[in-house]
C-alpha cells in the first residue's frame, strides 16, 4: 500500500519531538492512503462543509443522479393530509410529518428539553414500557404523539415533561489532574391522563392493563443516515465472525442476539443477521429503519405495507369515541357508510388493503437516496496531535467495540419484503470495500444511569460525526444525546460494570493534553 510520510520541519521536530509542557509526545505522521476514505472508494465524499452528510457516493452512477435527488426530495418535505398530489396520504396518526425533523440535515438527533414533534432537530423517539422493558402492546413501538382530524394523539405531547439532572460518578467528575466535566441524563415523565388508550402489555398472548406506576418512559435518538448503505454491504458471514471472536474471547455478548457460535435471532424469520438500531431491530437496509420509517413515521401506505402502523386497542378505543364518530365521514368521506360508524372506523383504522399512497417509483427512489449516501472522508489525520489521539485511542482498548475498519462483501442486495431483488441494477452497490465506520455492529453495556431499554446498545459508527457541530449545530451523542461532546461520552462508559470500564480508567490516567488529542482524533475520523 502506498503511503505519504509527512514530516515537520527540523524545528518544529526539536521543539516538539518530546513531551511538551501538558505532557504530549508529538512524533511524525504516517497516514495509510486508505485511511482517508472513509467510505471506501465507492462510497467517500470529500465535501467537508454543511453540506457533508447529503452528498451521494460515487457508487450513484449517471443513471441514478436524477432518483437519487427524487429521493432526497422526499426525505426533506413533510406529508400532507391531501388524497391526490405530492406528498399525499399522511396519518390518521404520526410520529413526525417528515424526516428531516428527526435528522436534522440528515445527522444526529439533538438534546431537547421538551417533545415537540414539530420541532426541527427533535430527533427523538419515545420507549414506552412496563417495569420489565417490555414495550405497552396498547402503543406502537415508536409511540405516536401527533393526529389528523378526526383522530386524538395516543399520547399528548404537551404533557410530556423532560427533565436533564446532573450526575456525579464515582471520581467526582474531576480527572487526577483536577480537569473537571459535568454529566447530565433526562428522565422523563408522562402522566396517566396524556395517554389516550389504556396502558397495556402482552406477554405470551395474554394481555393486562400495566399500573401507570410500573409505566417506563426512556428517549432513544436518531443518528445519522449517511453510510448506511456501506454497514448495509457488509457481509452476513463477516458479522457472524466479529461476534463469534468476541464469544471467544469471552466478551459479554447478548444472549438474545448471539449463543454459542450461532445468532439466537435473526430479522423476521430470515437468515438476515440483525444490524441496524441501538436494539438491533432491524435487518436489510432495504426492509430496515429508513424503509420502515417512511412507512411508519408518517402512516404513508406504498404496494408492499397497504395498512396503517396501528394498535388493534387504539382502533378500538377511537371508533367508540363520540367525538370521532360524529366527524368521521367528514374528513374521510370516501369511506363506505355500512350505517354502523364504530365498524367504518375500526374497518377503517386495521384495514389491510388501502390505497397505495406511495408509488412504487418513489419508494425505489427515496431507497436508491437512501442507500447512495456517501460518507464525509476523515480529515486532518495527518496533524500530529490527532495521530497521537489515534495511537492512545488504540492503546486504550477503545477499539474492541469500535473496531476501525471493514471490509464490504459482494452486497448482494438483500429485502424480505420482495420489493428489491438480489443483486438490484437499480440500486447503489459496495462491493469490496474497506471503510472504516469505527464500530463493530455488536450490542454492548454500559450500564449508565437511567439508561437505554434493555442495557445493550449497539456500538454506534463514529465517522463523520465530527462534523456534526457544522453540519446540525449541535454536537450531542449518545442514544439520548447526554453526552454535548466527545469528553462527556467518553466518561459515560465508566461505570463499574461497564464493558469499556478498562478503557475508561486508562483514559483518566492520561494528561489534559492527550485527553484532548483522543477527542480530536475522534472528531477527525
Amino acid at each position: 500500500m502506498r503511503k505519504r510520510l509527512f514530516f515537520l520541519s527540523f524545528l518544529f521536530i526539536f521543539l516538539c519531538s518530546c513531551n511538551d509542557e501538558d505532557g504530549l509526545s508529538i512524533e511524525p505522521v504516517e497516514v495509510d492512503d486508505e485511511e482517508w476514505y472513509s467510505g471506501g472508494s465507492l462510497g467517500t465524499t470529500f465535501t467537508a462543509t454543511s453540506f457533508a452528510y447529503e452528498q451521494p457516493a460515487p457508487a450513484v452512477d449517471a443513471s441514478m443522479a436524477q432518483a437519487f435527488k427524487f429521493g432526497e426530495y422526499f426525505f426533506e418535505n413533510d406529508y400532507n393530509e391531501n388524497t391526490s398530489g405530492a406528498f399525499m396520504g399522511l396519518g390518521p396518526l404520526m410520529v413526525r410529518r417528515g424526516c428531516i425533523y428527526c435528522h436534522p440535515n440528515y445527522g444526529h438527533g439533538m438534546r431537547q428539553t421538551a417533545y415537540r414533534a414539530n420541532e426541527h432537530g427533535n430527533g427523538y423517539l419515545l420507549v414506552i414500557t412496563d417495569e420489565t422493558d417490555t414495550y405497552l402492546s396498547s402503543l406502537t413501538g415508536m409511540p405516536q404523539t401527533m393526529a389528523v382530524e378526526p383522530f386524538k394523539a395516543p399520547v399528548d405531547e404537551s404533557k410530556i415533561k423532560i427533565e436533564w439532572l446532573p450526575h456525579t460518578d464515582e471520581w467526582g467528575n474531576k480527572f487526577p489532574d483536577g480537569e473537571s466535566y459535568s454529566l447530565i441524563y433526562p428522565e422523563v415523565t408522562i402522566p396517566e391522563e396524556a395517554y389516550y388508550v389504556p396502558l397495556e402489555v402482552t406477554k405470551n398472548n395474554v394481555t393486562t392493563t400495566v399500573p401507570h406506576a410500573n409505566v417506563r418512559v426512556k428517549l432513544e435518538s436518531t443518528i445519522g443516515v449517511y453510510g448506511t448503505g456501506l454497514l448495509d454491504a457488509i457481509s452476513a458471514e463477516d458479522l457472524k465472525a466479529e461476534y463469534a471472536k468476541q464469544e471467544k474471547a469471552g466478551a459479554s455478548l447478548n444472549p438474545a442476539i448471539f449463543a454459542n457460535g450461532n445468532w439466537t435471532k435473526t430479522y423476521a424469520a430470515t437468515d438476515h443477521p440483525l444490524r441496524f438500531t441501538y436494539a438491533l431491530s432491524r435487518g436489510p437496509l432495504q426492509d430496515g429503519a429508513g424503509a420502515n420509517a417512511i412507512w411508519n413515521i408518517t402512516n404513508v401506505t406504498r404496494s408492499n405495507r397497504r395498512y396503517h402502523y396501528m394498535t388493534k386497542t387504539y382502533a378500538t378505543v377511537a371508533s367508540q369515541d363520540a367525538e370521532v364518530q360524529a366527524d368521521f365521514y367528514k374528513h374521510f368521506p370516501e369511506q363506505n357508510k355500512t350505517g354502523n360508524v364504530e365498524n367504518d372506523i375500526f374497518s377503517y383504522l386495521m384495514s389491510t388493503d388501502l390505497d397505495v399512497e406511495m408509488a412504487d417509483e418513489e419508494y425505489k427512489n427515496f431507497m436508491i437516496w437512501h442507500r447512495g449516501l456517501a460518507v464525509p472522508a476523515a480529515r486532518n489525520l495527518d496533524d500530529p496531535v490527532v495521530d497521537k489521539g489515534k495511537k492512545l485511542f488504540n492503546e486504550m482498548g477503545c477499539t474492541y467495540c469500535h473496531r476501525p475498519s471493514w471490509t464490504t462483501g459482494d452486497d448482494v442486495i438483500h429485502d424480505p419484503s420482495g420489493f428489491f431483488t438480489e443483486n438490484d441494477n437499480r440500486l447503489p452497490r459496495f462491493p469490496h470495500q474497506k471503510i472504516w465506520p469505527y464500530t463493530d455492529m455488536v450490542q454492548h453495556r454500559l450500564y449508565m444511569k437511567n439508561d437505554i431499554r434493555t442495557g445493550w446498545c449497539r456500538t454506534t459508527p463514529l465517522w463523520g460525526r465530527g462534523l456534526s457541530e457544522l453540519v446540525t449545530g449541535a454536537s450531542d451523542r449518545l442514544h439520548d444525546c447526554r453526552a454535548r461532546n466527545v469528553i462527556e461520552a467518553i466518561m459515560w462508559h465508566g461505570n463499574p460494570e461497564s464493558d469499556a470500564r478498562a478503557s475508561v480508567e486508562k483514559f483518566r490516567r492520561l494528561s489534559k493534553a492527550e485527553r484532548d488529542a483522543i477527542a480530536e482524533f475522534i472528531d477527525a475520523i
